[in-house]
């Protein structure tokens, strides 16, 4: 595929404009590569739009376990539409240029919401450790008001994480090639095109994965262990048994979601030895492949919200 050169080469501080490449190596089958990436938005995109209106429309699931599901359908939407859009466009149209702002507009919107679907994955661990390790204090800990806090508290920590990113892009030269080779643009990508030490993009990319990003799974993973410690208590067999289900099918869209996540972090900084297509197809999945199975997981496989789901398309009120 011949790609338009019209971005221009100059040594000016910020280039006009940017070429998403796609991935590299594979141009012949991008259209058929789309194919899987539709279908798989567009389950995202009604899963989590019929999440959403279920509990919107019915109070009596306003309870704290579907309000946090809520946020996280809101953000699973964002997250996936953020990137996938633009990608198919390149897939099946060859529209491989993007603004400058519009490449640090799509590259905050990554970073700011996978740290806010991070924070919110820990708050429903939370709220999970609560309802079954403290079910007594359940309503006392979990009111209204702060679950307001904790929905505000994941939003501007995701901005806040996400800021310092553009910063340290807006205060690198380019004057090189402007041609990323990715799908969407996200922090590194983009420093690596810059004719400067990016070091301190580096270290702040680190700090932040190992530091919010590692801390969220250390504190979910404790949440669990103590959520299971107080499941083998129970006396029957039949509740170890769907709590250990539950747990087990959390963990399984956790992993999920950090796994790739992490694995596109690191080899961009230390894989150098791992192909490019399989880095690129990964970080892809790592943004869409959650927002597909959180409403099943979730949602769908949540008694109240299947019966609703149900009783909804069975046109019952």
């Amino acid at each position: 595929i011949m790609l338009s050169t019209s971005v221009p080469n100059d040594t000016a501080p910020h280039p006009s404009a940017f070429i998403l490449l796609g991935i590299p190596g594979m141009q012949d089958q991008h259209v058929w590569i789309a194919i899987p990436f539709c279908f798989m938005y567009i389950l995202a995109l009604l899963g989590n739009s019929t999440v959403l209106y279920i509990i919107m429309t019915d109070t009596a699931l306003h309870a704290p376990m579907y309000l946090f599901l809520c946020l996280l359908s809101i953000t699973d939407l964002v997250l996936c539409s953020t990137t996938l859009p633009k990608m198919l466009t390149i897939f099946w149209l060859g529209s491989h240029i993007i603004s400058y702002r519009g490449c640090l507009t799509q590259m905050s919107f990554v970073h700011a919401v996978f740290a806010t679907e991070s924070a919110v994955l820990l708050a429903m661990a939370f709220d999970r450790y609560v309802a079954i390790c403290r079910p007594l204090h359940y309503t006392a800990i979990l009111n209204a008001t702060m679950i307001g806090k904790i929905g505000l508290a994941c939003v501007v920590r995701g901005l806040l994480f996400a800021f310092p990113f553009v910063i340290l892009i807006e205060r690198l030269p380019f004057c090189g090639h402007h041609i990323i080779p990715h799908t969407y643009c996200e922090h590194t990508g983009i420093a690596k095109l810059a004719c400067a030490s990016i070091k301190p993009n580096t270290i702040y990319g680190l700090t932040v994965a190992l530091s919010i990003t590692g801390m969220d799974v250390v504190l979910i993973t404790t949440s669990y262990v103590l959520i299971l410690q107080t499941v083998l208590r129970l006396p029957s067999k039949d509740a170890q048994f769907r709590a250990f289900s539950t747990c087990g099918a959390h963990i399984c869209v956790i992993l999920v979601f950090y796994i790739p996540a992490f694995f596109s972090f690191f080899t961009h900084r230390f894989g150098h030895q791992v192909p490019p297509q399989i880095h690129i197809v990964l970080a892809n999945l790592y943004l869409l492949v959650p927002p597909v199975l959180n409403p099943l997981v979730y949602g769908i496989n949540t008694k109240q919200i299947r019966l609703r789901i149900f009783d909804f398309f069975m046109g019952r009120r």
